[in-house]
């Protein structure tokens, strides 16, 4: 997939993760719509990326939201008429014993870390299917293979994700369209704080190892789909 020339969407792109993904796609010379819930956030990205000669324009949503996702994609209809790369980014974590997680917490991890995708993709598939080619990533993580004490709402939404993603891309690739799940273990963000500060730094995944990642699989030639990848550290210890 040439990425010059083409319009993205990144989710949770004002910081952590996010941010990485579309600083990437960026300097690969996509224009990237930028949308998160913090308006200050994202404008700081988009102005580091118009910096550098690059292309971004903000839409401040809280994609938890029905029609915040709708205000989105009309913003990317009526600006750009085309879609190419879709990446569900957003996520939050919740973490606490089964017994002790409330109900809120509950379904604000599933409102935004499966509901959203779901909701995004919808509206994106449209655009992808008309052009014969596109791709979604969607952000997942080895919590939604591997379970852990604390992590029961969590590892449940992003299994969900990873069944929803793997369902996705059998039913969209007759269109060309490539669905991939990437999977990473601890980042050095403020998400993971409690994992990165247990292990070395110069170990720990940084976002732009996610980045870099993502680059690569959607650079493949597009007879080719990677459409799944665990990230994880080559030596945690």
């Amino acid at each position: 997939m040439i990425l010059e020339g083409t319009v993205s969407l990144v989710t949770g792109a004002g910081r952590g993760i996010g941010r990485a993904l579309a600083l990437a796609l960026a300097a690969e010379k996509s224009t990237v719509v930028l949308t998160a819930r913090t308006l200050r956030e994202l404008e700081a990205v988009r102005d580091e990326i118009q910096s550098w000669g690059g292309k971004a324009e903000v839409v401040q949503a809280d994609i938890m939201r029905d029609e915040d996702v709708g205000r989105v994609f009309e913003k990317i209809s009526s600006t750009f008429g085309r879609l190419d790369v879709l990446v569900n980014n957003a996520g939050i974590g919740r973490f606490a014993p089964i017994k002790e997680l409330s109900v809120e917490d509950f379904d604000a991890m599933w409102r935004l870390n499966m509901r959203a995708p779901f909701l995004c993709s919808q509206k994106a598939i449209p655009f992808m299917e008309k052009q014969r080619q596109g791709a979604i990533v969607n952000i997942a993580s080895l919590a939604g293979k591997n379970a852990f004490v604390g992590g029961g709402g969590y590892s449940a939404t992003k299994w969900a994700l990873l069944g929803f993603s793997r369902t996705l891309m059998l039913e969209v690739r007759e269109y060309n369209i490539r669905v991939i799940t990437m999977c990473p273990g601890s980042v050095d963000t403020s998400f993971s704080s409690s994992e990165r500060d247990s292990i070395q730094s110069s170990k720990i995944i940084h976002p732009n190892d996610i980045a870099q990642t993502m680059i690569a699989a959607l650079q493949l030639p597009d007879r080719t789909m990677v459409s799944e990848i665990d990230i994880r550290p080559t030596n945690p210890k």
